[in-house]
This record gives structure tokens, C-alpha cells and sequence, in this order.
């Protein structure tokens, strides 16, 4: 559950770090199934309105929600964004599934207190709730060039594997919890 930076912008969808998780996990762990169902452009409160209804549509064992930079990048009040994160990890523990929450950071122009704010809200969030945890899936990749597209916010097709083993710590344990 995440936007343009799950939902491999302006990269073919094989490309981006779901599918290339899919690939991997259909060895170790073939009885999974993997449901993109990010959104390039998401908001918190988009993925809100949809979330109850994918839930209720493939019954995940686990969530990996990753949303929350496009609040963040509009500006939105960090309040909401996290109340509307903390919907959906309440509801997915409603519906026992174990939730792995992504973080991110955003550029140093939103001033110094908001990329904070917006920074921590993750750590705030996931230890509230005992969650399994990535403080920011694009850790080397954002700041270099060549892992990145030439917007500047969207990993890259080098940039995904990375990206897929800055969040692979924080998901095989889940996934192997189960076993």
C-alpha cells in the first residue's frame, strides 16, 4: 500500500522494488502473493478511502504501507497524516495483519521543524503500535544521482534493488514469523 515510490514511477512495473520482492520471495517463500496496490500521487487520506476495501478484497497476513510523502510534499498538516496512517495500521490489525510501515524523509526546503516532524512521525507511529519498521526506504539512494530519476524524488531502475534491500530486513522476519 504506497504511492509512485512503490508503484514504480515512469519505470516499467517489473522494474520497480514490489516486483523485484515478488521475484525474490517466489523462491524462499512461493506460498505468498504479492497485491501491489499503490498509486502513483497517493495521499494518506486516499489510501484511507481504499484501504478497508482491500482488506476486505485479498485478506492480507501482512501490510506494507508506505505512504505519507505526498501529504508531506502538499504540505498537509502532519496531524492528519498520521491519524490517517493510524487508521489504517488499526484496521489492519483488525483484520490480523501484521503491518511493516516504511518511512521517508522530504527535501530540507519544507524547513527544518516540518521534515522533521514529518520524519518522526513514522518512529512515533511504529512504536506505538510494536511495528516492524524501515525509517527510510530510500537510505542511499535519495542522494545519489545515479540511483535516482532525473526528478529527483523517484528511485531509478538501478535505484530499486536498493531500495528493495533497505526494506527486506525490517520484512523477512514478518513473513518468517509465520512459518
Amino acid at each position: 500500500m504506497g504511492d509512485s515510490l512503490s508503484a514504480a514511477h515512469n519505470l516499467r512495473p517489473e522494474l520497480g522494488w514490489v516486483s523485484l520482492l515478488e521475484n525474490q520471495l517466489s523462491e524462499s517463500h512461493p506460498e505468498i502473493t504479492i497485491v501491489n496496490a499503490s498509486v502513483s500521487g497517493e495521499t494518506t487520506q486516499g489510501g484511507l478511502a481504499r484501504f478497508k476495501q482491500l482488506l476486505s478484497e485479498h485478506k492480507p497476513s501482512w501490510v506494507i504501507l508506505e505512504l505519507g510523502a505526498n501529504d508531506a510534499l502538499r504540505g498537509y498538516p502532519l496531524t492528519q497524516t498520521k491519524q490517517n496512517l493510524e487508521s489504517m495500521i488499526e484496521q489492519a490489525h483488525k483484520a490480523d495483519a501484521k503491518v511493516l510501515l516504511v518511512g521517508n524523509q522530504i527535501p530540507q526546503n519544507y524547513g527544518k521543524r516540518y521534515t522533521e516532524m514529518f520524519f518522526n512521525l513514522y518512529k512515533e507511529l511504529a512504536e506505538q503500535y510494536q511495528l516492524a519498521y524501515v525509517p527510510f526506504m530510500l537510505k542511499g539512494v535519495a542522494l545519489d544521482k545515479t540511483l535516482m530519476q532525473a526528478d529527483g524524488l523517484h528511485p531509478n531502475k538501478e535505484g530499486q534493488p536498493v531500495v528493495l534491500q533497505n526494506i527486506k530486513p525490517a520484512l523477512l522476519p514478518l513473513l518468517d514469523e509465520a512459518k
